[in-house]
């Protein structure tokens, strides 16, 4: 789909959700024919290419056309955290991380809070499923638990009261 063109001395930018968004970043005079998107979209990720016709040169697809590939980063969404199981002395019990957006998809790190501070590692914790397995639960495993989801594009938390 055309979405910016430079034709006979007319800029014409196509009806698409980008046209409000869009144009030349320089004045087409600088033969500079780079463009601009502003408050970028998850959507406008894609293929994106630059043709270059000038009247009476010979067209030559190698010579006369650029692509870029453009990948719009989505921080996580606050994720959810939930406690599966029942938090019970002895018992096992899963803690869930889910972010319902982001792009690449969030990684999760589970950490407790102080004053009893822990990281945790695999195979108790999975990053990329955002699961915390905890076995044998004692009193002192009770605290605060916070679950970090992110990506190149940022991070949220959110965090579960676990009371055994």
């Amino acid at each position: 789909v055309q979405i910016l063109s430079y034709l006979g001395g007319v800029v014409k930018v196509e009806e698409t959700d980008l046209k409000p968004r869009m144009g030349f970043l320089y004045h087409i005079s600088t033969h500079n024919i780079s463009m601009f998107i502003n408050a970028t979209r998850e959507q406008d990720s894609g293929q994106y290419m630059c043709s270059v016709n000038v009247v009476d040169d010979t067209i030559r697809l190698d010579k006369n056309v650029g692509v870029i590939n453009l990948t719009v980063l989505v921080p996580p969404a606050a994720p959810t955290c939930q406690l599966h199981g029942s938090a019970i002395v002895g018992a096992n019990v899963t803690l869930s991380c889910s972010s319902k957006k982001g792009k690449p998809s969030p990684m999760y790190q589970w950490q407790r809070e102080p004053p009893t501070l822990q990281v945790f590692f695999p195979p108790a914790q999975d990053r990329a499923r955002g699961t915390l397995k905890l076995t044998n639960l004692s009193l002192e495993m009770s605290g605060v638990y916070v679950c970090r989801a992110e990506n190149q594009a940022g991070s949220k938390n959110c965090s579960i009261v676990l009371e055994v």
